[in-house]
């Protein structure tokens, strides 16, 4: 009953068992146990040291240094003789059936050939000199030190992988090659997720097994825990399917879609990549033509769809990466509101500046960038759209309910109310209509939100 309650061992108890008879000791069952219990505790507190030391040199390979270093620690003495710069080569050997005996393989010399080979080289001692690098800021022409052509040959080198190499034919090196100092290697596996995904992604047929498999595509982009090493390749290939077919709005919108899944991952860390990642989203927001040439009310709704999936997706990354970058926010708030306050772009990309300005900005950013500016906005940009009748009715209302929904974050979160402790909502209307301008006072005074129309009017009094 004892026995079948013992836990079971990994390590063989023969072993201990024949290393005992070699020296002269004879174990019983109940001693043998004991001592092989403590041996496997043993070479797994080794084991266990050795892979701190493996993981501490960066390395995914345990060599014989690392359980060296850990007897060592342990206070134990080293092995000898063992320690290679050559993998080791083990041999099989079979005493019996199911007896197999390991062995090193230990290469062959012939002794001749080693005699009769000439003596190597004797190696120089090594010396150390110093040298003045600089003296009070002078640098000293001395054989250490580079000459003046050297100096300013160098300057005109480009620096780094993204250089222009033009430069280099400045300095007269025409033949320099910049090799990345590391390798960046993935796994088979990798390349072949990565492909599937960029063909799941792009397939543009309306079989409902096609959808299904683009969904399941970016749900697995969405949650999987191990794309790391595809970060920099999922953010090159959104940037450039978006810079090469803005022509196609459903190319377009996966790549948004894509984006969106990739910042969603909570398993990737996406911070050095902020930046890089808004470039194809700034795109798709503002820029001046989306979609082939279709014309009609559904392609011109779904660009304005793609506008405002584009601005939800900025204001989630300003919103997620701007405390580990603090000029972020602050860039995406600028370039929108430099899009915005320009007359002579095209309503559709003054809608995708307001709405990318509310959601990267936030509504300080309304409060103090956006209010002050909406009456001018209304005369030079409002007035002339809705004079130009039918044609762009659709395009005027974009437009304005961009600017509403801009406005609301005023007071997001606050509940409406149509008077409070009997206040003069006619007198604000009037406050808000020559504060904002007639066509979006009219339509704040639509809403008869009291909360509302006094933080606006908080907004004109700062001024």
């Amino acid at each position: 009953m004892a026995a079948a309650d013992a836990p079971k061992l990994l390590w063989n108890q023969d072993n201990v068992r024949d290393v005992a008879e070699s020296i002269g000791i004879s174990l019983a069952d109940e001693p043998l146990r004991i001592l092989t219990q403590d041996v496997e505790y043993r070479i797994g507190q080794v084991i266990i040291e050795a892979l701190r030391f493996m993981r501490a040199a960066n390395r995914t390979t345990l060599t014989v240094q690392d359980v060296s270093q850990a007897l060592r620690v342990l206070d134990v003495e080293p092995l000898y003789g063992y320690e290679s710069t050559r993998p080791l080569r083990y041999g099989e050997a079979s005493l019996g059936p199911g007896q197999p005996l390991f062995y090193l393989d230990d290469e062959e010399v012939d002794f001749e050939k080693l005699i009769n080979a000439p003596l190597p080289k004797v190696p120089r001692d090594f010396t150390l000199t110093a040298h003045w690098l600089a003296i009070e800021g002078v640098q000293p022409s001395i054989p250490q030190n580079p000459t003046t052509a050297e100096t300013s040959s160098k300057e005109l080198l480009p620096k780094g992988p993204g250089a222009n190499p033009a430069l280099a034919a400045l300095a007269g090196n025409d033949n320099v090659s910049f090799r990345p100092s590391v390798k960046h290697v993935i796994s088979k596996e990798l390349i072949l997720y990565f492909d599937k995904i960029q063909a799941a992604v792009l397939d543009d047929d309306p079989d409902d097994e096609k959808t299904r498999l683009r969904a399941a595509a970016l749900a697995s982009v969405r949650s999987d825990p191990g794309l790391h090493q595809l970060i920099p390749y999922f953010v090159t290939f959104i940037t450039n399917q978006v810079t090469h077919r803005l022509d196609d709005l459903f190319v377009l919108r996966q790549m948004m879609e894509l984006a969106e899944a990739v910042i969603q991952n909570p398993s990737l860390f996406l911070d050095p990549y902020a930046s890089a990642i808004s470039a194809p989203v700034l795109t798709c927001l503002m820029s001046r033509k989306l979609g082939g040439s279709e014309e009609g009310t559904d392609a011109i709704q779904d660009q304005y769809r793609l506008r405002e999936l584009a601005a939800s997706l900025l204001g989630m990354i300003a919103k997620k990466y701007g405390q580990t970058n603090a000029l972020l926010r602050p860039k995406l708030t600028r370039t929108c509101l430099k899009h915005f306050l320009d007359p002579t772009r095209t309503p559709a990309v003054l809608f995708g500046a307001i709405s990318g300005l509310a959601a990267a900005g936030g509504p300080e950013a309304v409060r103090v960038l956006v209010m002050p500016n909406l009456k001018s906005f209304d005369a030079a940009i409002l007035q002339p759209l809705r004079e130009k009748g039918e044609p762009s009715r659709l395009e005027f209302e974009a437009l304005v309910g961009g600017i509403m929904k801009a406005i609301g974050t005023l007071v997001a979160g606050v509940a409406v109310s149509n008077g409070v402790n009997g206040a003069d909502l006619s007198r604000e209307a009037e406050q808000i209509v020559e504060f904002l301008g007639p066509i979006i006072g009219q339509r704040v005074e639509q809403l008869g939100n009291h909360a509302l129309n006094r933080a606006i009017l908080e907004v004109k009094h700062l001024e």
